[in-house]
């Protein structure tokens, strides 16, 4: 049934089944990231932009071609009457058809026509950036969750091995070997580890909210996902900085739309200093005209070239022209403004996914070293030969290698979705020279 202004249509509100989002935890980032940019408002706003932005531009292009129009008339004529002459009353009816066509204007109308283009060139740029900016959005939630999940399982390792540990103290004081100091201390750990399991998995439920928020479903929907098994596939980035750097320059959409903007501003410049010359327009009509006697008819026909010289319109040419060099100024300024900004943006990021490179690898071999000493200590105190208190210093530093890997492998992954959003691609480990066209 075709849509009216009383019915409009209406976006889903969710892409798949509430359902079947609960019945799968094997959701990728793939399946998460196709799902926001289905039910992204700001994507769906870019989009309605940018095709209005197309509209407007092939309006625009309509003032290369004539105006042309066809007219139907019909009138009745009575002369007031005389003593010597009755009133005499006349039907006439007929057609027209007329025309117009701006010739010359010294290149007002090619620049109104690249102010729209230019405008449309920016809608479609800025489109993009939003597309990028979803889909970084997401992936910040999706590996925020993911990340509380791997401190949820991390913490529940480590409060099996709290009670391993106050098992062993029992059986070594039931034993006579150690003193109800050491099951008091273990008890105690084993508190303060169940004290920050409750907290992560409150965190674990904000998390998964705060996903289902950017997937642009309620913060309440039941999902789940399942953590990776494989480690993240680290691998050194070959490419120097100014390689980023220049990517950015010709790939970053809000740099794209920028430059349409300046581009769009100058051809509002050009358009204004046209608007003070003269232009030349050519008009034309033709048509036939009845009256009472069919056979009685005329052929009205004129064809005219205006030549218009814009001589004083209140100084609204002068403010105009004045405006719409500001405006340009100011566009360059910004522009400026956000190369600045992009070019910081993108050697930050790049020396954030350096340092995250480091800390993957170095919170590796904290953790198998952090694991490596509990065994031994646990194996000691198991043998009475060591002490609670080196066993739970092993156990501590076993807790929080944990954690550090778990955030490291976050920061890692989110360090390389924010680099390749900054130098405006996907692929950051691969950087492919820019189009020859596309170079500024």
């Amino acid at each position: 049934m075709p849509q009216t202004a009383s019915s409009p249509q209406q976006a889903p509100r969710f892409p798949v089944p509430p359902d079947s989002l609960a019945a799968r935890t094997d959701w990728t980032l793939a399946d998460i990231v196709d799902i926001a940019l289905s039910t992204s408002t700001d994507t769906r706003a870019a989009w309605a932009n940018a095709r209005s932005a197309a509209a407007a531009y092939g309006s625009r292009r309509g003032d290369w071609l004539p105006d042309v129009g066809v007219s139907a008339t019909t009138g009745r004529s009575l002369a007031s009457s005389t003593p010597k002459n009755r009133a005499d009353e006349t039907r006439t009816y007929g057609v027209a058809a007329d025309a117009s066509w701006l010739l010359f204007n010294f290149g007002g109308r090619r620049a109104a026509v690249e102010e729209t283009r230019q405008a449309l060139v920016a809608a479609d740029w800025t489109h993009n950036a939003v597309i990028q900016g979803t889909v970084l959005k997401v992936e910040q939630a999706y590996y925020d969750y993911l990340t509380s999940k791997a401190l949820l399982l991390a913490e529940e390792s480590s409060r099996q091995d709290a009670r391993a540990i106050l098992d062993a103290a029992e059986q070594r004081h039931q034993a006579g070997l150690a003193t109800i100091a050491d099951v008091l201390q273990a008890k105690t750990t084993l508190s303060q580890v169940e004290l920050s399991l409750a907290g992560i998995q409150g965190a674990v439920a904000t998390t998964r909210g705060a996903l289902a928020t950017a997937m642009g479903l309620p913060a309440n929907t039941d999902f789940d996902i399942d953590l990776p098994v494989a480690d993240p596939p680290l691998t050194e980035i070959a490419a120097s900085v100014e390689t980023y750097l220049e990517q950015a320059r010709t790939r970053r959409p809000d740099l794209g739309a920028a430059r349409a903007q300046a581009r769009k501003s100058d051809a509002h410049v050009r358009k204004v200093l046209a608007d003070r010359l003269p232009s030349i327009t050519a008009t034309g009509s033709f048509g036939r005209v009845y009256r009472d006697n069919p056979d009685l008819f005329s052929d009205p026909y004129a064809a005219t070239i205006q030549l218009r010289f814009p001589l004083f319109n209140g100084f609204s040419n002068d403010y105009d022209l004045v405006q719409s060099k500001a405006d340009a100024e100011a566009t360059r300024a910004r522009l400026a403004g956000l190369e600045q900004t992009v070019a910081l943006q993108v050697w930050t990021s790049y020396y954030g996914l350096k340092t995250a490179e480091q800390r993957l690898r170095m919170t590796a071999d904290l953790l198998e070293s952090a694991t490596q000493s509990h065994e031994v200590a646990q194996g000691r105190y198991t043998a009475g030969v060591g002490t609670i208190l080196d066993l739970l210093s092993a156990q501590s530093m076993l807790e929080r290698a944990r954690a550090l890997r778990a955030q490291a492998i976050s920061d890692w992954y989110i360090s390389l979705a924010q680099l390749a959003h900054d130098t405006g691609v996907l692929d950051t480990m691969t950087p492919t020279p820019p189009p020859e066209g596309n170079k500024p």
